[in-house]
């Protein structure tokens, strides 16, 4: 016993491993795929044309029976959801996490009384603890799905987001909609009419148990600089020289927290502001005459970028409805190889001492 025990203990050499290889492939070559199995089924790899193949072989064609149940349903692995054990990184809270700029037909009300479908990309996230691997992504988008059947209002969104926030077992959350809205516009003189876009984004914000309604307008307007005007006129009187001031597309961004409880605040309510503060929006339709009136119009609403910031902030402490704000506004200069930029905020909403690096850049509209 002895004997033999010691010699099992021997390393075999080389030889002795070809011998047994040689052995092996001859056994596996006249046994059975059960067989094989049975004794290991890493055998099958050692017979020719089986060298990178799995055992047993696997079915290549796509089930297109195969139903899944509950019961098979429970044995899938679920990573994203999986125990604290899983997460790679410092286990932090993540203020946002979700899905973004997933797109569905929305339909909207407007103010005329009547519906528009839009298509909408729609941001959704929620909070996630220190200690918890992930979320569910496609919960968000299957809880958006049940109310996208809904002519959308605030209240629908609400709806959506205690859904989903209940759904991901969440404190904070997220939903951002973003979409083109057109409203017909008349031309200046000539009565004609065509429809403008404009770039609508509506927020819902819960933050620590506060909840805020966010509505994010882009204005595109024309500036004319007032010192380039005022230049142009003292070449005309002093030398007789034809002179035009520059002007130049300009995009505002405002962002408006709305007021609990007071009226409904229409996207056509929030554009007439804008018009208001500044009335030399781009426009659609354009005769003569009508171009003719675009320059009259600019010559006698002159605002350098400072200016714009500041008109649109008065039209807005007008509006009871209008809690804190943010008017961003962008003068894509003719004159300089850069833009002129200004940022006006009222309230702790959209204070911030950094801001997004593409911030201005975002505001560049092609048309």
């Amino acid at each position: 016993m002895n004997l033999q025990s010691r010699d099992l203990d021997r390393q075999p050499s080389r030889a002795e491993a070809e011998a047994a290889l040689s052995l092996l492939r001859r056994w596996a070559g006249g046994a059975t795929p059960e067989e094989i199995g049975a004794l290991d089924p890493l055998v099958g790899r050692l017979l020719p044309g089986q060298a990178v193949s799995n055992y047993p072989a696997l079915a290549r064609a796509y089930p297109e029976d195969f139903e899944v149940d509950a019961a098979y349903r429970a044995t899938m692995p679920d990573l994203q959801n999986g125990p604290a054990s899983l997460i790679r990184g410092l286990p932090r809270q993540i203020q946002h996490v979700g899905i973004s700029n997933f797109r569905l037909p929305i339909r909207f009300h407007t103010r005329a009384g009547g519906d528009l479908t839009l298509e909408t990309s729609v941001t959704g996230t929620v909070s996630l603890d220190a200690e918890k691997k992930g979320i569910n992504m496609s919960r968000i988008m299957r809880t958006f799905y049940q109310h996208a059947e809904e002519t959308f209002s605030f209240d629908v969104i609400e709806r959506a987001l205690d859904a989903y926030m209940t759904d991901l077992d969440s404190f904070d959350a997220r939903i951002q909609m973003r979409f083109s809205f057109p409203m017909k516009v008349q031309s200046l003189r000539s009565g004609l009419s065509g429809y403008q876009y404009y770039d609508i984004a509506l927020e819902l914000v819960e933050q620590s148990g506060v909840r805020q309604k966010i509505v994010h307008l882009d204005y595109v307007y024309s500036s004319t600089c007032p010192c380039s005007l005022e230049l142009s006129e003292h070449a005309r009187q002093f030398r007789g020289q034809l002179a035009t001031p520059h002007s130049q597309r300009s995009v505002a961004r405002l962002s408006v927290v709305l007021v609990p409880g007071q009226r409904v605040m229409w996207f056509e309510d929030l554009i007439d502001m804008a018009r208001a503060a500044v009335p030399t929006e781009t426009q659609v339709m354009v005769k003569r005459e009508d171009e003719q009136a675009f320059a009259e119009l600019n010559a006698a609403n002159p605002i350098f970028v400072e200016d714009a910031a500041r008109l649109f902030t008065e039209q807005l402490h007008l509006d009871q409805r209008v809690g804190d704000f943010r008017v961003v506004a962008s003068h894509q200069e003719s004159l300089h190889s850069h833009d002129a930029v200004s940022v006006l905020t009222e309230g702790p909403t959209f204070a911030a001492a950094s801001l997004d690096p593409r911030l201005f850049a975002s505001l560049h509209h092609a048309g």
